[in-house]
């Protein structure tokens, strides 16, 4: 049977998981490199940004998605409401207090970060403080706290960091190529090489895709697992689907939304309002369905 403690370590393995694929990934990205420009040096250059990638991406990935966000420290005295809050629901939880940041963004939204619950931090959006009933806000604050407790804030947190590596990576090596990067190679004289380097520019095409996908796979279980246990945690599920109700119910994207973070908040930061085949890649599952569930919990 599931638990709290086997969900944990669930969420432990996978991020080591993980972070050893992007690793692998940001290896073979750097393989292509150096085959394609002739230069066995810039595999070495890729190994050690991987592994430097990978500690940032463990100690500092939080600073980096509250900064990417523009998330700033949450005054305890304009803000002790949403203090007290987050205080009272960490002592039901059984958790240490997050830090508190707060978004100066009028759409209604949140998120969870950190590695780990002694280094985990809210996020609140001034358009949440401003449209939720102080049950409403619960809700939504007991949701990102069963981030914290499950432990999923660490996958999460570590795919912010991971993800946008991959991109830049990728990007870098197609406008290389399409300014003529590469003429150089080896593998440019022979009919084989041209294959070969054909199949390696498709892999780096793919690779970001290949990593929105895990993005994906991780974020939409842990949004209902999140819901679950946000409701236990306030006894009272309504909460919780109220606010979700709002927060659909504005649906305008936030001001500065970012595809490296968009997993991270309670709802997706560029709004519902997408083209089929951009839903196919949401990284959160459909809020009806997801108060359905919350209702059904009553």
């Amino acid at each position: 049977m599931t638990t709290l403690y086997t969900q944990q370590d669930k969420n432990i393995r996978r991020t080591w998981l993980l972070m050893t694929i992007f690793f692998v990934i940001l290896i073979a990205i750097g393989w292509l490199f150096a085959y394609v420009y002739n230069d066995p040096a810039i595999l070495i250059i890729f190994a050690i940004i991987a592994i430097v990638m990978n500690m940032v991406a463990y100690w500092k990935s939080d600073s980096i998605a509250l900064s990417s966000a523009r998330a700033i420290p949450a005054d305890p005295v304009q803000f002790a409401d949403l203090h007290h809050i987050v205080e009272n629901l960490a002592i039901t939880a059984g958790l240490p207090k997050p830090r508190v940041y707060v978004i100066n963004d009028p759409s209604p939204n949140a998120f969870a970060t950190g590695r780990d619950p002694q280094h985990a931090a809210i996020a609140v959006t001034t358009g949440l403080l401003g449209m939720m009933t102080k049950t409403e806000l619960e809700g939504v604050i007991a949701h990102e706290m069963s981030h914290v407790g499950n432990r999923d804030i660490l996958v999460s947190t570590v795919v912010v960091v991971l993800v946008g590596l991959i991109a830049i990576a990728s990007q870098f090596f197609l406008r290389s190529m399409m300014f003529g990067g590469g003429r150089g190679g080896r593998g440019n004289n022979n009919e084989g090489g041209i294959i070969f380097l054909i199949l390696g520019i498709i892999g780096i095409i793919l690779a970001p895709i290949v990593a929105t996908l895990i993005q994906l796979a991780i974020s939409r279980k842990r949004e209902y697992l999140a819901d679950a246990s946000g409701a236990l945690l306030t006894r009272y599920p309504e909460g919780l689907a109220s606010a979700l109700e709002k927060i659909q119910a504005y649906d305008r994207p936030m001001i500065r939304p970012s595809t490296a973070t968009a997993h991270l908040f309670i709802s997706n930061p560029f709004g519902s309002k997408q083209s089929s085949i951009a839903q196919l890649f949401q990284t959160h599952p459909p809020i009806e369905k997801r108060i359905e569930i919350l209702r059904g919990m009553e």
